[in-house]
């Protein structure tokens, strides 16, 4: 055996015991006449020790020793003099009897510590070593133990686990598809799978009426700290059910994940708001309930007092900011120039300061006593900052919502270890684009509308489509929509008018997704289900904002693996083989 122990398993009551261990050279010390090596694998460090009088080809090995080299130790376990409370091998270390280079190491481009002096790109182009330091260790111990204790719940559940295919059939609507070219079919395609969706659709048809799969999916989209082109879901399907039955039965496996993964109770039922309160109380779909600070619409109170700007406006929203009457100008100017930032897009900002002197930036439009008004429709209180922002409803809604989630991280209100989940229900079914004149699937084509809304559903007037509710729920953790489902359409005809609204003629619904519609016809039970964004939910388990940490070779924001520089060209050959040609960076024509 290479090894006995691992270098985080030995403690104090090993004291005597004669141990081999395996590993890598975290650092070197000499200390007079004593030698130190810390070893390390994915388990812990452990010291090794030897002095001058040592075993001269135990000194020799020692002066030859440098950082990342793969050595194999052995020994007598001994109590440690000046011990380490820090380290949980901290009380011991291994006086050395024999020591042999398994495999020498060049001096790696960054160093192997928790804070590493390697920048992101650097790390990223030498992953498998980013990926022996502590925090990426535990990022992935901790995603392991997440998907044990998935399986474990939902297998108590009675969900089987089911793989779908990757090569699937292309069926663009939402995200661009990744495509595959087909050597045996030429000219055709497979597309890799953005969500099993069809698939477990027809295993509820099928009969087995609870489906589970922690899958990878893919979406060719721009990229971000939480987006990557592949990524994992916690894919779940159920028939017979109604959407009271689905949230229970996956509020069970997050309250089973806090628990079992982070040792955190919740006793209560999740909150549940719906989408309109959503968008009114905090201007997000995913609101982050770890602070209050929620909008409040004043469109009523500050309209018709001879401000232009309110006057004209469609909607004025505020929130109350505790604490931070006492900002400066140069502050709420900085705070206007934020929220004047394109990914905002608001025009401007008004504010009032709720001081032992009340100020405002629209004085000589509002008396005392109406300043007064706006903030007790605010829920303001004396020490308080209003900001006000103003615009078309929806825009500035988002708008505010986002300058509140800046102020909370500001105060330090969005605290990671702080878990606020909930529930938000009845989205819109459909959203109406201006731009191409249609509606579009607000979460995908085979979500049903609520019952009471079906017969809006199926009228031709497009202001009466635009009020029909989804039976939809997202589960939402601190900000972040980390699962959402739906319940299913089962019935062909209400499929066959989803896609009707949607655009697709009836010979495109059959192209692209006839094999579903004609399972329908023998006989599909009511089903639903909901997927978790595993990725996402590992990060916010970890107290983290980005999911690379979680993925053991993740892609940059360009999509590329630095690593192992894919995407790559392929040669002529592969591309006649595959019957394509690729006319990039080419001149027409040749």
């Amino acid at each position: 055996m290479y090894r006995t122990n691992t270098c985080g398993e030995l403690r104090l009551s090993d004291a005597g015991k004669k141990v081999t261990l395996a590993g890598w050279v975290q650092r070197i010390r000499k200390m007079g006449s004593l030698n130190f090596v810390d070893l390390r694998d994915r388990y812990g460090i452990t010291q090794l020790v030897a002095d001058d009088k040592a075993d001269p080809d135990v000194l020799q090995v020692l002066n030859s020793l440098g950082r990342e080299f793969v050595i194999q130790a052995e020994g007598e376990v001994c109590e440690r003099q000046s011990k380490n409370p820090k380290m949980p091998t901290g009380d011991i270390e291994i006086k050395l009897d024999r020591i042999n280079i398994l495999n020498k190491a060049a001096t790696p481009p960054f160093t192997i510590e928790d804070q590493s002096d390697g920048g992101e790109d650097l790390r990223a182009k030498y992953r498998y070593l980013d990926l022996r330091r502590g925090p990426l260790q535990r990022a992935l111990a901790l995603r392991h133990k997440m998907a044990i204790e998935t399986r474990k719940y939902l297998d108590s559940q009675d969900f089987m686990e089911i793989e779908t295919p990757f090569l699937i059939k292309s069926t663009p609507e939402g995200a661009r598809d990744f495509v595959v070219p087909s050597r045996m079919n030429p000219g055709e395609f497979y597309a890799l799978p953005q969500s099993p969706q069809t698939f477990k659709q027809l295993l509820m048809v099928a009969g087995y009426d609870r489906y589970c799969q922690i899958v990878r999916c893919f979406r060719d989209e721009d990229l971000r700290a939480d987006r990557q082109p592949e990524f994992t879901q916690i894919d779940c399907e159920m028939s017979f059910v109604e959407r009271e039955d689905v949230l229970q039965m996956f509020e069970g496996l997050l309250k089973h994940l806090f628990k079992s993964v982070l040792g955190k109770e919740f006793t209560e039922p999740f909150e549940r708001i719906t989408y309109d309160e959503a968008m009114e109380y905090f201007g997000s779909d995913k609101p982050d309930l770890r602070f209050g600070m929620q909008m409040h619409d004043i469109t009523s109170v500050v309209k018709g007092h001879g401000f232009s700007v309110f006057d004209s406006a469609e909607y004025i929203g505020a929130i109350a900011v505790p604490g931070c009457a006492g900002y400066s100008r140069k502050q709420t100017d900085e705070l206007t120039d934020w929220v004047k930032r394109p990914q905002i897009g608001a025009k401007g900002l008004v504010f009032i300061k709720l001081g032992d002197e009340v100020k405002s930036s629209v004085d000589k439009f509002y008396t005392p006593e109406q300043i007064q008004q706006i903030a007790t429709a605010c829920d303001a209180q004396k020490g308080d900052l209003i900001l006000i922002l103003c615009g078309a409803k929806h825009k500035t809604q988002v708008a505010l919502g986002t300058l509140r989630l800046e102020m909370g991280s500001r105060l330090g209100l969005r605290k990671g270890n702080d878990f606020k989940p909930l529930w938000v229900t009845d989205f819109p079914l459909l959203e109406w684009d201006d731009e191409t004149q249609r509606f579009y699937a607000m979460h995908h084509p085979f979500t049903s509308p609520k019952p009471e809304d079906i017969d809006k559903f199926f009228s031709s007037d497009n202001a009466l489509l635009a009020q029909v509710k989804a039976n939809a729920y997202d589960i939402v953790l601190n900000g972040n929509e980390i699962g959402g489902g739906s319940i299913r359409i089962h019935d062909r005809n209400v499929q066959e008018r989803m896609f009707e609204i949607l655009g697709f003629t009836h010979e495109q619904a059959e192209y692209r997704f006839g094999f579903l519609m004609n399972a329908f016809k023998f006989g599909a039970p009511p089903h639903g289900g909901l997927a978790f964004g595993f990725d996402r939910l590992c990060a916010l388990f970890g107290g983290q904002e980005t999911i690379r940490d979680y993925i053991a070779f993740p892609k940059n924001n360009m999509g590329r693996d630095v690593m192992a520089e894919a995407p790559s060209v392929i040669d002529d050959a592969q591309l006649d083989e595959l019957f394509l040609r690729s006319t990039f960076g080419k001149e027409e024509n040749k």
